[in-house]
């Protein structure tokens, strides 16, 4: 049921174009495609709420479609089975979709149907609020509009290389979680000790920091005022 309401009334927020095509049932990853500009998106749905974690398919056909062109844009529907009712619709571009949100699920144990099979969960916890698209929120259909113009946000986020989009995404979380328009560098090394256990490889946590800062001021995301303080725009 929920992908025949998708077939009739999904569009397309990558190009606008006024509905979306059914894959072939069992295709891996992804579920739905736009005949106009054939970008891919994958829908997943349930009864409640979705937190930061999403359990998906394997691990290995995931990773493999974050490296091609044709890794999918995801969509979550948040339904109310009783009245039959899309409670909140939330669409995240695939430029979003980086190795460090992709976790690695343990082997099915050697009993199971699938022994050996290796799922994985998408971290959507670790992805900045802004990466969201509310299509629908609690039960009202917002204008394809201002989804589109939501969508267009961060696109700078696809010109950076795959094994570099992680800690940009991570730094623009902190940045966001700030919660105000001014802030300090000092405020985002609040942040280092969740960034060092994000990334325990790097034994220079505040640098890293400053470039990913840089990299948003470059992109028109920030300003530098002064003093270390810096202004989102």
């Amino acid at each position: 049921m929920t992908e025949a309401w998708a077939s009739n009334w999904l569009f397309c927020p990558e190009c606008g174009h006024f509905e979306l095509s059914q894959f072939k049932a069992n295709r891996p990853v992804a579920d739905f495609f736009c005949p106009s500009c054939f970008s891919q998106y994958e829908l997943k749905s349930q009864k409640k709420p979705f937190g930061g974690k999403i359990v998906n398919g394997a691990y290995a056909t995931k990773i493999e479609r974050l490296n091609s062109d044709t890794s999918p844009n995801l969509i979550l529907m948040h339904y109310d089975a009783d009245a039959l009712r899309v409670v909140n619709l939330t669409a995240i571009p695939k430029r979003y979709f980086v190795m460090e949100i992709v976790e690695r699920r343990k082997p099915l144990a050697a009993t199971a149907r699938r022994a050996g099979w290796v799922g994985s969960n998408i971290l959507i916890g670790r992805l900045p609020e802004s990466a969201r698209v509310q299509i629908v929120s609690n039960g009202v259909v917002r204008l394809k509009s201002d989804v589109i113009r939501e969508w267009e946000r961060n696109r700078f986020v696809a010109e950076q290389p795959q094994k570099s989009r992680g800690w940009l995404l991570d730094v623009l979380r902190c940045v966001e979680n700030i919660g105000q328009s001014e802030f300090t560098i000092a405020q985002v090394y609040e942040f280092e000790g969740e960034l060092s256990g994000l990334y325990p490889n790097n034994s220079n946590i505040r640098a890293k920091i400053r470039q990913q800062l840089q990299v948003l001021r470059d992109k028109g995301q920030i300003e530098f005022i002064g003093g270390g303080v810096y202004r989102r725009i």
